[in-house]
């Protein structure tokens, strides 16, 4: 079996570490192989994107394919020139999201605009294991660079939206990118939606100067006081690659993804009387509430932004997201994508009026969430052991192991993208929200303590 390369979102490391312009290279030829034909290829603002990009497309040219270089966009912009573009066989994202700056990754794009599924990424993976030969001189491939991705891309947006409702309604909103891929197509979805838009982190800086490219509420401490004194009507941000946002309300509060997540799930299910919405294991229970308050049914998923989308496909929902922020919508396309629900709460809050009084409507509920280092070669025991301690209780493995209780639930999984162990626990009152968080902290802590291997 091949080595595994591909985690929850495409491949990833430190740059000249484990993520080099050598494994940019091969795995460029395997990727070539897989899909042959024209390749689109893009990057978002990373100091090291260039060397990766190039790297990659000088793999796919060596096995023949024509690179089409859509430059510096938004990793659901290059997704969508994929998905409109029948000549398009696939794309490669050069991008490690939200990852720090000294990483950089590889994601592959499907001819529909998704990412690809397992089951494709595991035949890359095994002609990356095999070094995919080069063709002769010949039938190398080429290179073209091609402009307008980014305009098509927020367009498309505009005319998904109710636009005329949203300039008429003459809102301001303050705009943090994280100096990352939205740095153009965010300024301008506000512009042609006619937004007074205060930009801040709006240049392509990537080392990231501003903050961290994750977009929490302790890395958007700028953002949160700036929105609040404005007066502005909401805070929008970004992460690197802007495939997710987060808000901040008219009253300088920061909005948790499922917060957002569970108000848009409750829009499109009114909005269509009923309906099917996907989400991860993960995702607060208030997004259930509120589904099922306005006749909807919620369907869960193991945690997974392409897990989630290829659900919405197979149950034809009506919409999706995770709780970190990233929100798919049908009818743009079946990915995450950051612009799509910018514009789709401006919406709301053009129809709706506050951001924080819908935000207030929604049930109460406590999150509590920890990470802790956790070598890769420890996971598999570690989740056994956690097994075992919680036999007696009602579980779900949907991913990881979700414990439920009367009042709420704690999910124990391990990252698909760091070397990391994830706590998430949720209840009623933040009190035991964080008892929870904390009793399992502890048990991981001791086992990864003690356990030798």
């Amino acid at each position: 079996m091949a080595k595994r390369l591909f985690g929850t979102n495409g491949v990833r490391g430190i740059i000249n570490e484990d993520m080099t312009s050598e494994l940019g290279l091969r795995l460029g030829k395997a990727i070539g192989e897989f899909f042959g034909g024209s390749v689109a290829i893009a990057s978002d603002t990373r100091v090291s994107g260039d060397m990766i990009k190039s790297a990659v497309s000088a793999g796919l040219m060596a096995v023949g394919c024509r690179v089409l270089d859509l430059g510096t966009i938004p990793t659901p912009a290059i997704q969508y020139f994929v998905k409109t573009h029948d000549h398009v066989s696939g794309g490669v994202m050069i991008t490690a999201s939200h990852n720090p700056p000294e990483f950089n990754g590889i994601k592959c794009i499907a001819a529909d605009g998704t990412e690809l599924h397992r089951s494709d990424e595991e035949q890359i993976e095994r002609k990356y294991e095999e070094d995919v030969p080069c063709k002769p001189w010949s039938e190398v491939g080429t290179r073209d660079e091609v402009l307008g991705a980014a305009d098509s891309y927020v367009d498309a947006i505009v005319s998904l939206v109710d636009s005329e409702k949203i300039r008429s309604a003459n809102l301001v909103a303050v705009l943090d990118c994280a100096n990352g891929a939205s740095y153009y197509t965010a300024p301008l979805l506000l512009s042609k939606l006619n937004v007074r838009a205060i930009t801040i982190n709006a240049n392509p800086q990537g080392e990231f100067p501003g903050h961290p490219s994750e977009p929490t509420e302790e890395n958007l401490a700028t953002l949160i006081e700036i929105t609040k004194y404005a007066n502005a009507n909401i805070g929008i941000a970004h992460d690197g690659d802007a495939d997710r946002t987060v808000f901040i309300t008219d009253q300088g509060k920061f909005v948790s993804g499922d917060k957002s997540l569970a108000l848009m799930a409750e829009m499109a299910v009114s909005k269509k009387g009923g309906g099917k919405i996907v989400t991860p294991v993960s995702s607060s229970s208030m997004v259930e509430d509120v589904v099922v308050r306005a006749g909807g049914e919620v369907i869960y998923t193991a945690v997974g932004s392409p897990v989630v989308a290829r659900k919405m496909i197979d149950t034809d929902a009506i919409f999706g997201g995770e709780e970190n922020g990233g929100l798919i919508f049908p009818e743009q396309q079946y990915c995450r994508d950051g612009a799509m629900t910018a514009a789709k709460m401006l919406e709301y809050i053009a129809k709706n009026g506050s951001l924080q009084d819908g935000i207030d409507s929604l049930p109460a509920y406590f999150t509590d969430k920890r990470k802790l280092e956790c070598p890769a070669e420890k996971r598999e025991a570690l989740m056994e052991h956690l097994k075992g301690i919680n036999a007696s209780r009602r579980t779900d493995s949907t991913d990881g192991l979700k414990i439920i209780y009367p009042d709420g639930w704690a999910l124990l999984r391990p990252s698909g993208t760091e070397q990391i162990f994830r706590i998430y626990s949720e209840a009623k009152d933040a009190e035991t929200a964080e008892k929870r968080g904390a009793y399992y902290e502890d048990i991981v802590k001791d086992f990864l303590k003690t356990r030798k291997t």
